[in-house]
């Protein structure tokens, strides 16, 4: 038997509404697994957190296939398939979870003030940003034709599906050559395809590239496009672009890998928060807390390094742990 039942949403989710603004204790902005563990753990502890979806309900995971290396999972489950059982668990406990984009914010007063579609302000106790990040892409149609068919920008996440096949690794920096290392171990052949004829990559880490027997270098390479029946195939890529020496070369792989960075989704708090250069925004070590008190950050909004669901929803519970400690501290 069930011995944990729903909280009554009517009874215990009442807000005070004022024309188009609503006063909540705590507002989760974002629905990966950052936000919603967060909404989980704040749903529990009575917090009666309004959670805001985004326009990617389910954040980056919605764009996945297998899901394979999330703990509670021993068969694998499909990225939307997790994140819906993620957004039930957190209903369950009474998060008011809505569909909404936020347009703005203001944190340079008392209050904590979240924009939603430029019309609606939410006045927050407590906010837990968890808005995530976005890979960035080529920009090529076959990206997106190829999405969870040969397509991938993390290779901890799917490298294991291409296991003794022939890869390829777009990228010239850090993340590029951990990502090819990374594959190497897996792998048959991996490509690592490289604009310019230097690698931006740490010595370190070019030294390791270079001492791995089974990755090979493509200098002056770009991708223009892939091709493949049922899924990737191969990849279009043109050698020494805008040269007398110009050509086009077929290179046929399995797997086509993106590791050109990330953009944190960060871009309206920026104003308020610390960021380092790339826009992460930046949390006292240890913590969730950002500089402004009762503002906390989680998921790989704040995460340049690892960026896994399973650190991402970590990171959320101990967002949702900071906020309760916050709140306990100022009357409700």
């Amino acid at each position: 038997m069930d011995l944990i039942k729903p909280l009554d949403l009517q009874k215990d989710q009442k807000k005070e509404k004022i024309g188009n603004t609503e006063k909540v204790r705590c507002l989760i902005i974002g629905s990966g697994p950052a936000g919603y563990t967060a909404a989980i753990y704040a749903a529990r502890a009575n917090l009666k957190p309004v959670l805001y979806t985004g326009l990617e309900m389910g954040g980056q995971l919605t764009t996945t296939t297998d899901v394979e290396n999330y703990p509670g999972y021993p068969e694998g489950i499909t990225g939307p398939a997790m994140m819906d059982d993620f957004r039930k668990q957190a209903e369950r406990f009474g998060t008011d979870v809505r569909f909404g984009v936020v347009t703005g914010a203001d944190f340079s007063g008392p209050e904590h003030v979240i924009i939603i579609e430029d019309e609606n302000k939410i006045v927050a106790d407590a906010v837990i940003i968890a808005t995530g990040a976005t890979a960035k892409y080529l920009g090529l149609e076959a990206e997106k034709k190829y999405a969870g068919r040969g397509v991938s920008a993390c290779a901890t996440c799917d490298g294991f599906f291409y296991k003794q096949k022939d890869v390829a690794v777009v990228g010239g920096g850090d993340t590029a050559a951990e990502e090819a290392t990374y594959l190497a171990g897996l792998c048959n052949k991996v490509y690592l395809i490289v604009r310019r004829n230097v690698l931006r990559a740490s010595k370190a880490m070019q030294e390791r590239v270079m001492n791995t027997p089974n990755i090979e270098i493509l200098w002056e390479h770009q991708a223009v496009d892939l091709y493949g029946e049922n899924g990737v195939e191969g990849a279009m890529l043109i050698k020494k672009k805008g040269t007398p020496e110009e050509e086009t070369v077929k290179l046929k792989i399995d797997g086509f890998f993106l590791a050109i960075g990330h953009n944190p989704n960060s871009e309206i708090f920026r104003d308020y928060l610390e960021t380092d250069p790339a826009g992460y925004i930046k949390t006292v070590p240890g913590t969730t807390k950002t500089k402004i008190p009762g503002i906390f950050a989680a998921g790989d909004v704040q995460d340049p390094t690892y960026r896994q669901a399973v650190t991402a929803a970590g990171s959320g519970c101990m967002a949702a742990i900071d906020a309760e400690h916050y709140l306990s501290e100022k009357p409700a």
